[in-house]
C-alpha cells in the first residue's frame, strides 16, 4: 500500500483503488507522486493554492510553466499540463484551470469534471501512482463547495477506475468546513456508486 498522511475518510473502489478525503491540510506538504495546482490560465502563479505551490516549489516550476505558455499560449479551463515539483515533496505538479462559477448553467460542472479527468489522465500517462487535489474553483472562482465536491469526487472516481498506473487520489481540504462538506458528499454518493467507506477513527 502507498504511504499516505492521515486521512479522514477513505473510499475503497474496485481493483482496490482508493480516494482519500483529508484535512485540514496543506497540499504543498503532500508526498503523493503529483499534486494538482488550481492555476489560472497564464500559468504564472497567483494567489491561494496557486501562489502557495509556486512559493513552496521554487523557480523551477515557474520556469517550466513559462516554457509551456511559450508553446501553447494560455491554458484553457478544463485542461491540464504537468511540470516538475521543484523543491516540493511531490515529484510533479499538474496545473489545471477550473471554471469561474456563473450560476451553474454555463457548463461549469463539465469543465470542473474535465479538470479532474485530465489531471488523473496526465498522471497516468507519466506512470505516476498517486495524485492530490485541492478543492478546485471553490475559492476566488466562486464554485459552491457542495456542488464542486460532488463533481470532483464523481469524476475522480471514474478517471481512477480507468487509469492503469494511478492507484490513489487524495482530496486535501484547507479547512474543517470544506472537509465536512466533502465527507457528506462522499456518503451521499455511496448510494449511487459501488465503493466502501472507511473512516480514520473506525
Amino acid at each position: 500500500m502507498l504511504r499516505t498522511e492521515t486521512y479522514s475518510m477513505r473510499l475503497i473502489l474496485d481493483d482496490k483503488k482508493i480516494v482519500e478525503i483529508a484535512g485540514p491540510g496543506d497540499i504543498t506538504k503532500e508526498t503523493t507522486d503529483s499534486i494538482v495546482n488550481a492555476a489560472n490560465s497564464s500559468l504564472l502563479g497567483g494567489g491561494g493554492v496557486d501562489g502557495a505551490i509556486h512559493r513552496a516549489g521554487g523557480p523551477a516550476i515557474l520556469a517550466q510553466c513559462r516554457q509551456i505558455v511559450g508553446k501553447i499560449g494560455r491554458l484553457p479551463a478544463g485542461k491540464a499540463v504537468i511540470t516538475v515539483g521543484g523543491t516540493l515533496r511531490a515529484k510533479h505538479v499538474i496545473h489545471t484551470v477550473g471554471p469561474v462559477y456563473r450560476g451553474g448553467d454555463q457548463g461549469e460542472a463539465e469543465t470542473l469534471a474535465n479538470c479532474h479527468r485530465e489531471s488523473i489522465g496526465l498522471a497516468d500517462e507519466h506512470g505516476l501512482t498517486s495524485i492530490s487535489f485541492p478543492a478546485i474553483s471553490t475559492g476566488a472562482f466562486g464554485y459552491p463547495v457542495g456542488d464542486a465536491a460532488e463533481v470532483a469526487i464523481s469524476s475522480a472516481m471514474a478517471a481512477l477506475l480507468s487509469a492503469k498506473s494511478v492507484k490513489l487520489c487524495r482530496f486535501i481540504l484547507f479547512d474543517t468546513r470544506d472537509l465536512k462538506v466533502f465527507e457528506r458528499t462522499a456518503q451521499k454518493l455511496q448510494n449511487a456508486h459501488s465503493f466502501k467507506i472507511e473512516k480514520a477513527n473506525s
